[in-house]
């Protein structure tokens, strides 16, 4: 059945390479204007259900609707609907940024005029005039992304695919890039993004999709998705240097609790139901540690990733650093 509000649709999404099941069987939908964040661990099924989504690859099975209409048979006779901006960069490294801006719009049947117009402009906007006539293979990792989103938006398109738009450049960059989504958006660009920093879903994404081998383990608003884990209390305690094993004689007196050492200063206690803290700072101090301030951490999207896919976040940082991508 059609969703009316939908900008993307797919319903029993398949795909198998060979004997190995990739995607099995996803139905989600993406509504008009909404930042939609799609999420999962390293070989999840990530990139290989964008590819089906915008023509890289067949599906085996399912149906992919655009603004209510069927494309699954040929989904690139509605590539004019979307801008793509792949985790690697699909530029020229010998064009300057405004010779690669224009050669994408040619591509989209753009006129000359239009095209060039709209090329200064993008470059204006994303804060790259001074490196229009500079060759793309001399531009910053950070600058290569904003060249590429704008690339990928130079059509107008009301669909914007992004996989990985922040993944290893620099902290101004990214905010930069953040924030010039948050603008298309605002502007009615509808964003399906991935991405393996849980901050940028928090900031950016109105509802937020788990993939997990394959298949889809959850989709729903931010809000909804934390108050799934509601019921785990997180107090952080800022405290004097203590003693190497303090989590564990910690654990022992407090068995209700679980404790994470963060750093020397900090301390972190997860429960399942609100807790006393005067009994703990007590035993704190009592044990030669001082407690300097304790606040209350509201549950994180950090937290639901961990509990649907029993992944730890660092160490799905650790995979994409090392060079891994997603699948």
């Amino acid at each position: 059945m059609t969703t009316e509000s939908a900008a993307i649709e797919a319903q029993n999404l398949t795909k198998r390479f060979g004997d190995v099941l990739a995607v099995d069987a996803v139905d989600f939908d993406v509504r008009r204007a909404e930042v939609f964040g799609f999420l999962g661990p390293n070989g999840a099924g990530k990139t290989t259900t964008i590819n089906m989504l915008i023509g890289l690859a067949r599906p085996t099975a399912g149906i992919i609707r655009f603004f209510g209409r069927d494309v699954t048979r040929d989904v690139k006779m509605a590539q004019h609907l979307m801008g793509v901006v792949p985790d690697e960069s699909n530029l020229y490294p010998e064009l300057n940024g405004f010779e690669n801006l224009c050669f994408c719009a040619a591509l989209y049947g753009m006129r000359r005029r239009q095209r060039e117009a709209s090329a200064k402009d993008l470059l204006a906007r994303f804060g790259l005039a001074d490196a229009a006539g500079r060759p793309f293979a001399a531009y910053s990792k950070g600058m290569k992304r904003k060249l590429a989103i704008a690339a990928g938006i130079i059509h107008e398109p009301p669909i914007l695919f992004l996989d990985e738009p922040t993944t290893g450049i620099d902290v101004a960059s990214a905010r930069h890039i953040r924030q010039m989504l948050a603008d298309l958006n605002r502007a009615g660009t509808t964003i399906f993004l991935t991405t393996h920093y849980i901050e940028e879903a928090e900031r950016l994404c109105d509802r937020i999709a788990f993939l997990v081998d394959g298949r889809l383990a959850r989709l729903d608003t931010l809000a909804n998705l934390v108050r799934d884990v509601e019921d785990r209390h997180v107090v952080e305690l800022a405290i004097s240097r203590g003693e190497a094993d303090l989590s564990a004689r910690l654990e022992g007196a407090f068995p209700e609790g679980r404790f994470e050492r963060v750093s020397d200063s900090v301390l972190r206690m997860r429960t399942a139901r609100p807790t006393h803290l005067a009994p703990l700072v007590r035993f704190l101090e009592e044990h030669g540690v001082g407690v300097i301030e304790a606040r209350v951490i509201r549950p994180s999207l950090e937290e639901v990733f961990v509990a649907i896919t029993g992944i730890e976040l660092e160490r799905m940082r650790k995979e994409k650093e090392r060079g891994g991508h997603p699948s």
